[in-house]
């Protein structure tokens, strides 16, 4: 397991776990109500091939509240970068 909980919202309940080199997460309800969450931030890279670590876990603590702007522009926004 790498981490259950992100610094992260909406998202904050998020699981990554790996066995061997396959991922499994587990997902918290928010991804099915809120337009953009958790999921958006690290399924992007965990499908180009990136084993995320704590440690990518912890720079998502900056940036990592989603204030819902209407509209939204995500991608376009500080939604999660960790810098």
């Amino acid at each position: 397991m790498v981490t259950y909980g992100a610094p992260v919202l909406p998202g904050a309940m998020f699981m990554l776990a790996y066995l061997g080199e396959v991922p499994i997460m587990g997902l918290p309800g928010c991804v099915m109500y809120h337009g953009t969450s958790i999921l958006d931030l690290v399924l992007p890279r965990i499908l180009a091939g990136e084993k995320l670590t704590r440690k990518d876990f912890v720079k998502l603590a900056h940036g990592g509240l989603c204030v819902q702007c209407q509209p939204c522009r995500y991608p376009d926004c500080g939604f999660g970068k960790g810098v």
